[in-house]
């Protein structure tokens, strides 16, 4: 027989497979991996390194969604461009919620998504943010946008009353939220992070 036209196994693969396992489940193993693949658990091995080099590939597929021409220094001010990474960061993570917990309690080590933190920290450093502030900004908006990515896989109505005459000033807000409440949660939470930002800056 001859040898297959593509390899049973390779990289590409096995973070596709991880991915499908984290989107249903929430987490992955190495066993179950390969046994998606109808390959040994060792075969997997000889592909990454470990349960760590399998985060760091996860991390590398679903940050590959984030645009990072929207961090170029170009004509557009400071804050404009940082809105629109955290909007692009915001859609790649979304399409994976549950991806969120596991990339968030491991550390970054994949060069690809390191290059966006340091284009993200020069154009910080080149709007005149003070070093120290530099870290504080990026992580500060992380948090607005990993909490409202995982908040988009939310239920539309998360607030469901029994009784409105008990609660009836919530009863009446939820009542004149409208549709969309995430994309208007965000938005206001990105605009009033980003006006705090600037008076530091200043």
């Amino acid at each position: 027989m001859g040898r297959p036209s593509k390899p049973l196994l390779d990289r590409e693969r096995i973070t596709t497979t991880a991915l499908e396992l984290v989107d249903e489940k929430g987490d992955f193993s190495v066993p179950r991996i390969a046994a998606k693949l109808g390959v040994q658990t060792g075969s997997v091995y000889h592909h990454v390194d470990g349960r760590d080099g399998i985060v760091e590939l996860l991390r590398e597929r679903v940050a590959a969604a984030i645009d990072p021409a929207t961090l170029a220094r170009d004509e557009r001010p400071w804050a404009e461009a940082l809105a629109d990474w955290a909007r692009s960061y915001r859609a790649a993570f979304a399409a994976h919620p549950k991806a969120i917990p596991l990339l968030t309690t491991s550390p970054v080590r994949a060069q690809r998504v390191l290059d966006q933190y340091e284009l993200a920290a020069g154009l910080l450093l080149d709007a005149g943010f003070a070093l120290p502030d530099v870290m504080p900004v990026i992580i500060g908006l992380e948090n607005v946008v990993l909490g409202s990515a995982l908040d988009m896989a939310a239920p539309e109505a998360m607030w469901e009353l029994a009784d409105e005459t008990a609660t009836p000033r919530l009863a009446a807000a939820l009542a004149a939220m409208g549709a969309g409440r995430a994309d208007a949660a965000f938005e206001l939470a990105l605009t009033g992070f980003l006006t705090h930002v600037s008076a530091r800056r200043r």
